[in-house]
């Protein structure tokens, strides 16, 4: 039985989602993954014109007469989506937390990729794997990955994007489009995300609070560490302080900007004060028309 809170959260998101989808993203997404590759779908008689690099040269040598191989577009994708609700992601300073965002996001795309008749998957991961739902299709499987998203409760706290790279290369051969979804608080992960780029579509999404790169004056601040539980008391009321932290949090942001740039990895910076809607309708616009170069 699905608690009624939970399910409320979920229709909302089912409704506002899939407005979204039918008036605006739909299109975006459909002109930005049309498929991958070419498949294998049959042989025929060499025809003047053919292109001589398809000649099947077995089928050739049994027959004596030219054979070339006929390929189509691969159409049907596999989009996974590998989502870190570690316990930093609990945090929200506006109206919800960046793994509350981060659960509406996979659901938005979620939807337009089975408008789009792709496979969905989905990986949630702390500083181990926590759940692996396999790719399929469907509104009711992508329900449920929506509710798996919003109902999960961390078996950890820590986080380690190595361990979710490392599962998703174990479970997945085919090259698949991969949301990785974090807000990027940890280390050691820059050579798996290199690898894991070179084999799939990778897409960075990363997801920050205002409060993690600006601090209002608040005076003296008790703050806790969502994933050590270390306490810190700090004085907001100084203007070097708040200085400092912003341009720390503004050189991480930075980092990871650098980062995706030297892999070449697509990266789509997402805020919780803002309406993210508009920064995915921006992604897929700046990747059309470089597709379309």
């Amino acid at each position: 039985m699905i608690p009624r809170e939970l399910a409320k959260k979920i229709r909302y998101i089912q409704i506002y989602t899939s407005k979204a989808v039918n008036d605006t993203l739909a299109g975006e997404y459909e002109s930005v993954f049309k498929g991958r590759g070419m498949e294998f779908e049959e042989v025929r008689g060499y025809q003047a014109g053919d292109d001589v690099r398809n000649i099947d040269w077995n089928v050739t040598a049994r027959t004596g007469e030219p054979y070339v191989k006929i390929f189509k577009e691969e159409r049907e994708l596999t989009v996974l989506f590998l989502v870190d609700l570690s316990a930093s992601g609990s945090f929200g300073s506006v109206s919800r937390t960046k793994n509350e965002i981060a659960a509406e996001i996979c659901a938005l795309l979620a939807f337009s990729a089975i408008k789009n008749n792709d496979k969905v998957g989905l990986l949630v991961f702390t500083d181990r794997v926590e759940m692996f739902i396999p790719p399929a299709k469907g509104t009711t499987h992508v329900l449920r990955i929506i509710r798996e998203v919003l109902n999960f409760s961390p078996g950890r706290s820590g986080t380690d994007i190595v361990e979710g790279i490392d599962y998703i290369g174990r479970v997945t051969n085919k090259k698949s489009v991969l949301f990785l979804v974090s807000d990027f608080i940890g280390e050691g992960y820059e050579n798996k995300i290199r690898v894991l780029a070179k084999r799939h579509d990778l897409i960075a999404v990363s997801i920050t609070d205002p409060r993690e790169i600006s601090m209002p004056d608040c005076g003296l601040v008790r703050l806790e560490d969502a994933e050590t539980g270390e306490m810190l008391l700090i004085d907001t009321g100084s203007a070097a302080f708040r200085k400092k932290y912003g341009r720390l949090g503004n050189q991480r942001i930075e980092r990871l900007r650098k980062l995706f740039r030297s892999m070449d990895v697509d990266h789509i910076e997402i805020m919780t004060d803002r309406d993210y809607l508009h920064d995915l309708i921006r992604f897929f616009r700046m990747r059309e028309r470089r597709v379309s170069m």
